[in-house]
């Protein structure tokens, strides 16, 4: 189990990831149809980064209930 100061440090980074994440997203989109044929792998980046910060979110909020 991770200790807090490493959740939080997990919790940065993966903030980082997830919002440089959304910003290629909306760079994509902004630059279509130019593109298109990255939408697919753009966005499944986009929603694996948000799905792991979310998960290290819900074990932060656990870790600190116990």
């Amino acid at each position: 189990m991770e200790s807090a100061e490493e959740l939080k440090a997990k919790i940065k980074k993966l903030n980082a990831q997830a919002t440089q994440a959304k910003m290629d997203l909306h760079d994509l989109s902004e630059d279509l149809p130019t593109g298109w044929e990255k939408i697919l792998e753009v966005a499944q980046r986009a929603y694996d980064a948000h799905v792991a910060l979310t998960e290290a979110r819900k074990a932060q909020a656990a870790a600190s209930a116990t």
